[in-house]
């Protein structure tokens, strides 16, 4: 057991010191959605079971807080609303679980992400073309080769990894630092007065 334990840290060491690689396109994406967030516009997220935990867990980041006090960021998991969830996935088809909501409150220059460990989630997929319908910005937070996901992303951060734990654990961090690049922008908002 002890040796699993430290060949799973190891691998973990290794694929996220994979993420320096990263920099130039993180950058990219801190900035898109950042002008996204000051024009008024709302980060929107989705995904899969451990994706879509990921989706929930930064947009409370990002409407809550990260590491400091300071305005709301708009942000919505479209992940949450068990009765839209389970009314598309009955009328429609569980491929349109998230395509529908970007439909219904996506607005040109909003952004999307869609977070995928293997990138090709048909749902994930769906939103993210819907998204780019609309005029969205979209982010794919992906793994593995990207899958057709990629294609349909304005910005791409890519885990080169195939495996999922891996890759999730690589996605919360990237994740966490967006949020930390978002709060430090977004530092001087004055909060709503309550």
């Amino acid at each position: 057991m002890r040796e699993q334990f430290l060949a799973e840290i190891g691998e973990h060491e290794a694929v996220i010191a994979s993420l320096r690689g990263l920099a130039p396109a993180f950058e990219g994406v801190a900035e898109a959605l950042a002008g996204c967030l000051g024009r008024g516009g709302k980060v929107l997220l989705c995904g899969n079971g451990g994706s879509a935990a990921d989706a929930q867990h930064l947009a409370a980041e990002l409407v809550g807080r990260f590491r400091q006090h300071r305005a709301p960021l708009a942000a919505i998991a479209l992940t949450t609303d068990s009765s839209i969830l389970t009314s598309v996935a009955n009328d429609y088809d569980y491929a349109a679980v998230f395509s529908r909501q970007v439909e219904a409150l996506g607005r040109h220059g909003d952004a999307l992400i869609g977070i995928s460990t293997s990138g090709r989630s048909p749902n994930v997929i769906a939103a993210l073309a819907a998204a780019r319908g609309l005029g969205l910005v979209t982010v794919g937070l992906l793994g593995g080769d990207g899958g057709p996901a990629a294609a349909l992303c304005d910005h791409v951060l890519r885990v080169d990894c195939r495996d999922t734990a891996r890759i999730q654990e690589a996605h919360i961090l990237i994740g966490h630092a967006l949020c930390g690049a978002l709060e430090t922008r977004f530092a001087d908002l004055p909060e709503v007065a309550r």
